[in-house]
């Protein structure tokens, strides 16, 4: 976990890591429990992270087969530590937008999301 955190803090566009959590809002708390059994105190994990995650893709396997399901952004709460909140869901039949899609919004070009999901969503 050290070396993923590392490796994401580099300065340098890009980078994926995998990591097995029931979804995005979990991922703090398992990189945290990750990170302790690698020597790191939490304070250090959530540093790392703060610098580390711009998008948590969460991946499901259903009769389909694996799609993603959730997109999640992280942000920082007053105490410093990450925390991650929905920005899109995908529930197989529609898509949602969750309370970070304003978020999600500001990162990736306009008109790359369905305007009626961007509508209206609070800065």
């Amino acid at each position: 976990m050290r070396e993923l955190l590392a490796a994401l803090n580099t300065g340098h566009e890009g980078g994926a890591g995998t990591l097995h959590a029931n979804g995005p809002e979990e991922v703090p708390a398992r990189i945290e429990a990750l990170g302790s059994l690698a020597g790191m105190p939490r304070e250090a994990v959530h540093a790392q992270l703060r610098g580390a995650l711009d998008v948590v893709v969460h991946v499901v396997r259903d009769r389909r087969g694996r799609r993603v399901e959730r997109l999640g952004l992280p942000r920082a709460g007053p105490d410093g530590l990450v925390e991650v909140r929905t920005a899109l869901v995908d529930d197989g039949v529609l898509l949602r937008r969750g309370p970070a899609i304003a978020q999600l919004a500001g990162l990736v070009p306009p008109g790359t999301l369905p305007a009626d999901l961007v509508a209206g969503a609070p800065p």
